[in-house]
Formats: C-alpha cells, structure tokens, sequence
C-alpha cells in the first residue's frame, strides 16, 4: 500500500483552512485551492490566526506556571477575581503572590492588569516595568502598556510600545490595527 503524502483541499473558507491546518500539523503536504487567490489568501490568514493563537496558549500556559502550587493558587484565585470585576480582591491576591514569589512575571504581569482595570495606571505600569524587567519577551505586558499610554494620550509611545510587541507576536490579536490606526494619528493624519 501506498503513503500518502500530500492531500489536497478545494475550499479556502473556515472549513477548508481548518481541515488544511489539521492536515498540516500532522506533517503532510497541502494544496488549498479555490475559485479565486483572494479566498486562498484569506484562508492562509485564518490558519496562520489559528496557529498562532495555539502557540500563545501554549506560552500563556507556561508562563502561569511559578513552580509552586501556592503561588500558582493565587494567580488564579487573583485572576478569577477579574473575572468577575473584584479588583480590589484581585489586588490582594497577587501583591501575595508577588510578596512570596517576586521573581514570577506572570505575577507582576497580573497585578499590572488588575490595576489597570482598577484605573491604578501609574501601578499598572510600575508592575509592567518590573514584568519586562524579568520576562523581556512579553509581549501581553508591551501590549498592555501600549493600551496604557494610548488612553493617556502618548500616542508616539503607544505605538512604539504596540510594534515591540508585534516584533515578538505579530499574529496577537489586536495589535495590527492598534498600529494602523497609531501611525496614521503619529502620522498626523486623520483616521
């Protein structure tokens, strides 16, 4: 019996890129087709979106991980606290956590995310700089810190912030339009 090793798929749309995705990571060759190249390039967009969003799952994953069950314990119960608008409780949480574990940027890169939805900017940041301090590579806290100067109008720094972030992750949601729009505003020109 012969091996198959390339499988071909006619039909770029959601279905079509996802069984070609599928295919894909198991190792064999494939050929998309469909009636028009605009359809098969949309179609490579959507898997590259899935794959990517696949890999920072992965990376969220492993960055959530401190070593200790303690610690991991309460990233989440901090994290559940966001969830459900309680960023007091939040905050709580995770200055314990970074109490007990101030080496874990997850920790750091949490609290900054609860007090920013706490409207704590200056704190957010001060735990973002310390985030980058020890994962220089993440770009949820560039991401996070672009947002924050964008909302205080530093739209220059917003944006150099924005694109650090797409260097690491360029495929992370919300990012290339955030650029877009920042470099036509950097730009002095109108949206």
């Amino acid at each position: 019996m012969s091996q198959i090793n390339k499988i071909g798929v006619i039909g770029a749309g959601n279905m079509g890129s996802g069984i070609a995705q599928k295919i894909a990571q198991e190792g064999l060759n494939v050929v998309v087709v469909d009636i028009k190249a605009e359809y098969v390039e949309r179609g490579l967009d959507i898997i590259k979106q899935l794959l990517g969003e696949g890999v920072e799952r992965k990376i969220w994953a492993e960055w959530s991980r401190s070593g200790s069950a303690s610690m991991d314990l309460l990233l989440s119960r901090g994290r559940i606290a966001m969830e459900k608008r309680d960023f007091a409780k939040a905050i709580e949480h995770l200055t314990a956590l970074t109490d007990h574990a101030p080496d874990f940027a997850e920790g750091w890169n949490a609290r900054a995310t609860a007090f920013f939805n706490a409207g704590e900017y200056g704190l957010s940041i001060a735990d973002i700089q310390r985030t980058l301090v020890l994962n220089p590579r993440h770009f949820g806290a560039m991401q996070g810190f672009g947002r924050i100067m964008e909302e205080l109008g530093h739209e220059s720094d917003a944006l150099a912030a924005y694109q650090a972030a797409a260097a690491i992750h360029p495929q992370r949601q919300g990012l290339k339009e955030a650029i877009e729009r920042l470099e036509k505003t950097v730009s002095g020109q109108d949206i």
